[in-house]
């Protein structure tokens, strides 16, 4: 069946659209002049405001009745198979369209534009939304794709004319094998989905195999902090550009210094500084309205790509200032009873390493307490013991039950293991909650203005940060 450019559709009907990728791909499309139309879950996503905004028609429930005739392409999220989905199941079956997984449909973008894919473990959602948006301001007008609420786009896509898409290239399921990028970022390689990748090797070959598809002329932008990072960089057949805090990185953060609050905590007030030493130069100093050594490495490595591609970059410094992060990065919700309140998506320990040791850099004096929701069975069982000791930068953990994933049955482990295992590391650090009433109650309770607390992970747990600062109000 004769595939076309994707914005040449007249409608296109997405199953399962309000994943997080699925919600950019549909806004991209609308932008575009596409119709688009979707069905999903009753199951409340940061993505039902945006396509709500955008006047997308979404179906609960998933029926073949939730298709509309005119629509000439069905994509559908890997979340769903035809064995287990009606809808999907009618249009492979009953319909004379093409049907493709959103990875495929992202795989058919990516040979459109000189692609750029930022991917890794951690870090991609920020590291690619920084990336597009320095692009636009610099008048190159990219086309972006990101798992992300970003605040300054008030979406999670743009839709431009220029040369360059920017996409959040996820690894998981191996759908780096389905996209042509001419350059790419890896930001880390820490083994992940497990339920896909039975071991650290099987991850980091998926990556290896990424780098080897850059074409000769293409850019590898890599972490050299990472040893497994540096080991993939080098099956790469194009030129290769490092980046990291170490010695030996072509560009090197150095002078990172995270400002303090004061006693007022506005969204504006967490920011950074920090330099870049590239060729005996030290390049900066830059000013990012983003906290943690993390955001540092993020923005080096939008930088380095820059200078790769040989554009201006003398208005960076501004472009910097004027981007304010994404929704479930960092995100700071507000205050209730002298408490601030922050909301993250770290979801895997080194994330969560990474954002606890920020916020420690922002709040020496402060009781870090968190409100940990686990995500999936499998990555909580095979990284137990790397979860339980990630929390050690804070002071309480509350640990919810797991948020399991559509693709896995529960069992294997519990919170309560989790919870027991942070108490064996940090005595009495942990507790098990059963839900987010249970949490909220306890907190309205016991919480105070030497607290900072920090909802954490997927699921629901956002709800009890954004509870407090509604009730408030």
């Amino acid at each position: 069946m004769k595939r076309n450019r994707l914005t040449e559709y007249k409608h296109i009907h997405c199953i399962g659209i309000k994943g997080a990728g699925m919600a950019a791909l549909a806004e991209l499309l609308h932008q575009g002049g596409v119709t688009v139309s979707g069905s999903d879950t009753s199951e409340i996503f940061f993505t039902d405001t945006i396509l709500k905004k955008l006047g997308i028609k979404v179906y609960e429930g998933f029926s073949p009745e939730n298709i509309p005739k005119e629509a000439d392409l069905i994509v559908y999220s890997t979340a769903y198979s035809a064995e287990k989905n009606e809808e999907l199941a009618w249009a492979c079956a009953q319909m004379k369209v093409l049907v493709m997984s959103y990875p495929e449909a992202l795989g058919s973008l990516t040979e459109e534009k000189m692609t750029i894919a930022v991917c890794g473990s951690h870090g991609k959602t920020t590291t690619s939304a920084l990336l597009a948006d320095t692009l636009q301001y610099l008048g190159h007008d990219p086309s972006a794709i990101v798992g992300s609420h970003i605040i300054g786009w008030q979406g999670s896509a743009l839709f431009g004319r220029g040369d360059y898409l920017v996409i959040e290239a996820d690894e998981y399921q191996n759908k780096l094998a389905l996209y042509t990028p001419f350059a790419v970022i890896i930001t880390s390689v820490d083994w992940d989905h497990p339920d896909y990748f039975p071991d650290p090797e099987s991850y980091e070959q998926v990556f290896t195999e990424f780098v080897k598809r850059i074409p000769a002329h293409g850019i590898l932008v890599y972490c050299a902090d990472s040893s497994a990072v540096v080991r993939v960089a080098k099956h790469a057949r194009c030129r290769t550009v490092s980046y990291g805090t170490l010695k030996g990185a072509l560009f090197r953060v150095t002078d990172y210094t995270p400002f303090k609050p004061a006693f007022v905590v506005l969204r504006e007030s967490v920011s950074q500084s920090f330099a870049v030493e590239h060729e005996e130069e030290k390049l900066g100093p830059f000013h990012l309205k983003l906290a943690g050594l993390h955001n540092a490495l993020n923005t080096t490595a939008v930088l380095a790509l820059l200078m790769s591609l040989r554009l201006d970059t003398t208005r960076l410094p501004s472009a910097l200032l004027r981007f304010s992060g994404t929704e479930r990065r960092f995100e700071y919700i507000g205050e209730h009873f002298g408490a601030l309140i922050y909301d993250d998506y770290a979801h895997h320990p080194e994330e969560i390493r990474a954002t606890l040791q920020a916020f420690r850099d922002l709040y020496p004096d402060k009781c870090l307490r968190v409100i940990f929701h686990p995500h999936t069975f499998s990555r909580t069982k095979a990284l137990l013991t790397s979860f339980a000791q990630s929390f050690d930068r804070a002071d309480k953990v509350q640990i919810l039950d797991i948020y399991g994933s559509a693709r896995e049955e529960q069992g294997g482990v519990s919170s309560q293991n989790l919870v027991d295992l942070i108490n064996t590391f940090f005595p009495g650090k942990a507790e098990y909650v059963k839900d987010v009433a249970s949490v909220i109650a306890d907190l309205k309770k016991t919480m105070g203005h030497q607290d900072v607390i920090i909802t954490l992970g997927a699921g629901s747990v956002w709800e009890i940060a954004h509870a407090l600062v509604r009730e408030k109000k």
